[in-house]
């Protein structure tokens, strides 16, 4: 087994050495030892203290009527119940020991009444982080930070932070270097998304940006913000990016095969979004599927249909498959109605009719008539077609279809235009004998 280097064994061995003396001296009869007893029971009283008053508090603000800010600021203190009491008692302990003692006895009161208020403040301040896991991360590096800072052992903790290392040749990277790659990029996915945010919120406002850009614009910004923050944050601690190039090209490659799907969803995803052959808010058909976009993201669309289904079509289906967008480049649909009259019927009065009862319904463009035209002689009826506009597909097809039929009923009722079906005559020939239920039984007896 390889030793470790001889530099590092003394850091951690100093380090070692360091605590432990500190510990022996915290437990060592007298006034520090009393000051550790202190603190403990400030802390002991303060959780007390917070149990007794959180019921009080939430029984107070109920039935008050507060605005949902007011309880939400409430309700981030009374989490932190505990830590503010023993900052005030803290506080007041160390005022206190301040003026009846030497400042000597009062030191280690005062420097947790520090390092206390240093950590509320910290947690606060994390409430603008909205990522729950960043969140909690930042908060417990920053405490920790803080307590070493006024513990005054920041360069022993570097020291035994840098020495623990891993190393492969000449590439070397410390715990000390990890850690600190991750609060930097920690800090700056914070602000990448506080500025994707922000500039987002800014894009989709903008009436003269289609929705289909205004996605493309959004993500193209979260990619390069985000892919930035990470390199950035490698190379700010001197992480060499040379030898992570190599790794990611293999590694991308051994991941492009066993995400090919993946990668062709991702592919198609910024396909669509810059050819805009479908945007958020068109009608389209995909096989038995017929709904409108409701949002396009990078792995797949999102389609609500007319009974409140929501689909999630991969985006390669949308570009290998056959998609009917029926509001691509305008809104307006034309529909088709076929129908049959009997062959008594007038079919110039018949032709007639049908266009003025389309007309009549709502939805039914005019400024684009409806018309109607013979398309064949069936065996039982004269067959028709009536053809018209609309110019909402989203708000359903079988629906103004209906209305139509129920418009064309009314109107042949009211004009005596007759809707056949289809006959059958029966011929009896010479000599054939026509049986009846009557001789049934008869023939059955012989």
């Amino acid at each position: 087994m390889e030793e470790l280097p001889l530099i590092e064994v003394e850091t951690a061995r100093a380090w070692w050495d360091l605590a432990r003396g500190g510990a022996l001296d915290l437990l060592m009869p007298g006034w520090r030892l009393w000051q550790v007893l202190i603190v403990l029971a400030l802390g002991g009283a303060a959780w007390l203290l917070a149990r007794a008053a959180e019921p009080r508090i939430r029984a107070f603000v109920k039935g008050r009527g507060w605005s949902k800010l007011r309880l939400r600021l409430l309700a981030i203190l009374v989490r932190r119940l505990w830590l503010i009491f023993f900052v005030a008692l803290a506080w007041a302990t160390w005022l206190v020991m301040r003026e009846l003692t030497w400042p000597s006895r009062s030191y280690m009161v005062g420097l947790a009444a520090e390092i206390a208020t240093a950590w509320l403040i910290i947690s606060l301040a994390a409430r603008l982080i909205v990522n729950k896991a960043l969140r909690r991360w930042v908060t417990l590096g920053a405490a920790a930070w803080v307590t070493v800072y006024y513990l005054g052992v920041e360069s022993q903790t570097r020291d035994v932070l840098d020495a623990v290392a891993l190393e492969l040749g000449e590439f070397r990277i410390s715990l000390l270097d990890l850690i600190l790659a991750a609060t930097i990029i920690a800090v700056l996915f914070f602000a990448a998304a506080f500025v994707s945010r922000s500039v987002g919120d800014r894009v989709r406002r903008n009436e003269d940006i289609s929705p289909s850009m205004q996605v493309l614009t959004v993500k193209l910004l979260q990619i390069v913000l985000y892919a930035g923050a990470f390199f950035f944050g490698l190379r700010a601690v001197g992480v060499d990016l040379t030898g992570l190039a190599v790794l990611s090209g293999a590694i991308g490659v051994g991941l492009g095969f066993g995400l090919q799907k993946v990668v062709s969803n991702l592919i198609s995803g910024l396909i669509i979004l810059m050819d805009k052959s479908i945007k958020p808010g068109d009608v389209i058909s995909l096989g038995e599927t017929f709904g409108w976009i409701n949002s396009l993201g990078a792995r797949y669309v999102s389609i609500t249909t007319r009974d409140g289904k929501e689909f999630l079509i991969p985006n390669e289906d949308l570009i290998t498959n056959q998609v009917v967008n029926w509001s691509h480049s305008n809104d307006f649909v034309r529909l088709d109605i076929h129908f049959g009259c009997a062959y008594a019927d007038d079919p110039h009065l018949v032709r007639k009719t049908a266009i003025e009862a389309a007309i009549g319904v709502s939805r039914v463009l005019q400024d684009r008539p409806p018309v109607c035209h013979i398309v064949g002689f069936g065996d039982s009826s004269v067959d028709y077609i009536l053809r018209f506009w609309i110019r909402d597909p989203t708000g359903g097809l079988t629906n103004i279809r209906g209305n139509v039929f129920l418009a064309l009923w009314d109107a042949f009722q009211r004009e005596g235009i007759s809707i056949p079906f289809p006959q059958r005559e029966v011929k009896v020939l010479e000599g054939s004998r026509l049986a009846t239920v009557e001789d049934r039984p008869a023939r059955a007896a012989e």
